[in-house]
């Protein structure tokens, strides 16, 4: 799909060039894009402010049919998002428009205050995440996805930056699938069918992929994330995705929620709340994609992804509150709530990992608690870690992704809110407040001394309207950060 290519305006016929305009700034040295965004912003319509869009048709003294020109606004705000933003958007005006192909008339990055490589990546995921429709379950396909985008380039350009058209495809790709697996409806994805889904995707990148079942969770005695599951007539599933190097510097193991459909169990959720928990497997989704994109990026570490994968339904053998059962690590855990089940899966995956891994570091994803969403909102995701460094670098791979994330604390005296008078811990907190540091200190329990962080992705896993390069569904938020964050921890 993605070209970078060299490309003579003048003498090559070009069926739609998309152009990147500021309304303070000439951001183009070709003398011939110059000479069309001024024909562009000598309609009243368009001055090149954010949002603004107008299309020419068959500029004069050109061989171009069409040339979209999209408004960006003041030069001096422009990031890597917003060369994101602006390629996701010009995909979707042509996935819209009924166009295959678009030239994106690509801006010269020494007037800009990003590095051209970070310019030329931008705009690729930019152009990969937004070319993506959902429509497997519509009889009608209505729209179809642009079959190619070329960026143009000097040719020193071309030679340094081809290369990333792989990467960034492979990584883009795999946030894609991530998204289609969260927004698969649950009857289509319970925790067998979820798990072969994601070996599936698995076999042509020489991943080494297992699948656990039932029976082996019991005999390894992962006692709280059978207890989760037991409601359901669908039994839990473990999953491994190994990633080895020939001599790899260290091992990253990343742990992944996934609840196929999160009922709430006994304490059944609301209407309002109920309606979208098909993307509570968003953290396993993550992880999985994170994996399928690591094989091809093939770092010099060794990675293990791991997903616990169940489901959380109310019936005559669901758990009940008041019911005390045994973690993975042997201590005991009171159910304060049948709805805090995120937390008992992860922890039996995660002390598992830790005792066959012996990970140098441990990052664990989730959507765990509506108490995250309260506190950062439906676009940032909170990060949490007695390792200030991990915690830093994460936060700082989410400003390179925008996959945002922002740190919230884990105060010792906090845990004070998880004892129990019957059980080592309560699953929930016996105060309102602070749900999502309890949940990570509920967590932080069973790590040990591991180099280990969490992050709650309740908000941004899930999008109720589209945006720029993202539709209405399950985001795919994690793989990106994930990928970002490996090479540098």
């Amino acid at each position: 799909m993605l070209e970078v290519k060299a490309v003579n305006l003048k003498r090559v016929k070009v069926d739609t060039l998309v152009v990147p305009v500021c309304e303070d700034r000439d951001i183009h040295t070709d003398k011939l894009l110059t000479s069309l965004v001024g024909g562009a912003k000598a309609f009243a319509e368009f001055k090149g402010k954010k949002g603004e869009v107008i299309t020419l048709f068959q500029p004069a003294e050109t061989r171009i049919a069409r040339a979209v020109f999209f408004g960006l606004g003041k030069a001096e705000t422009l990031n890597g998002e917003s060369f994101r933003a602006f390629s996701g958007n010009a995909v979707k005006f042509c996935i819209n428009a009924g166009l295959s192909a678009m030239t994106l008339a690509t801006p010269s990055a020494t007037d800009l205050t990003i590095n051209a490589e970070t310019l030329f990546g931008s705009l690729m995921e930019g152009a990969c995440l937004g070319n993506h429709i959902f429509d497997r379950y519509k009889k009608e396909k209505e729209k179809i996805p642009v079959k190619k985008v070329v960026l143009m380039a000097t040719a020193a350009q071309k030679k340094a930056y081809s290369s990333l058209v792989n990467s960034v495809a492979a990584v883009c790709g795999a946030s894609l699938k991530a998204r289609e697996w969260v927004t698969t409806p649950s009857n289509d994805k319970r925790p067998e069918a979820f798990a072969d889904m994601i070996r599936n995707a698995a076999r042509a990148t020489g991943l080494k992929t297992r699948i656990m079942d039932d029976q082996w969770l019991e005999k390894q005695q992962f006692g709280a994330m059978l207890a989760v599951g037991q409601g359901s007539s669908a039994k839990p599933r473990l999953v491994v995705m190994e990633y080895s190097p020939k001599a790899p510097k260290k091992t990253i193991v990343l742990v992944g929620k996934g609840v196929t459909f999160d009922s709430g169990g006994i304490n059944l959720k609301p209407s309002g709340s109920i309606e979208t928990m098909k993307m509570d497997m968003s953290g396993a989704a993550a992880v999985a994609g994170a994996m399928l994109a690591v094989a091809h990026l093939k770092p010099d570490v060794k990675v293990v992804g791991v997903m616990p994968i169940v489901e959380n339904m109310p019936s005559g053998t669901a758990i009940r509150p008041g019911d005390i059962i045994r973690s993975y690590a042997g201590k005991t855990i009171e159910i304060g709530n049948t709805d805090a089940e995120g937390r008992l899966i992860l922890i039996d995956a995660m002390a598992w990992a830790i005792k066959q891994y012996r990970p140098d570091t441990l990052i664990d994803l989730a959507t765990l608690t509506g108490a995250c969403v309260v506190a950062l909102g439906e676009k940032i995701a909170g990060v949490f870690s007695k390792d200030q460094q991990l915690a830093e670098a994460i936060v700082a791979a989410g400003e390179r992704t925008h996959e945002r994330c922002w740190q919230l604390p884990l105060p010792e005296d906090y845990k004070e809110l998880l004892k129990n008078d019957f059980a080592d811990l309560n699953n929930v907190s016996s105060g309102r407040w602070g749900g999502a540091i309890t949940a990570a200190l509920f967590l932080s329990e069973f790590v040990g001394d591991t180099r280990w962080a969490h992050i709650d992705i309740a908000g941004p896993a899930w999008a109720k309207k589209a945006s720029d390069y993202c539709g209405a569904g399950g985001t795919g938020f994690g793989v990106r950060l994930l990928c970002d964050v490996i090479g540098k921890i």
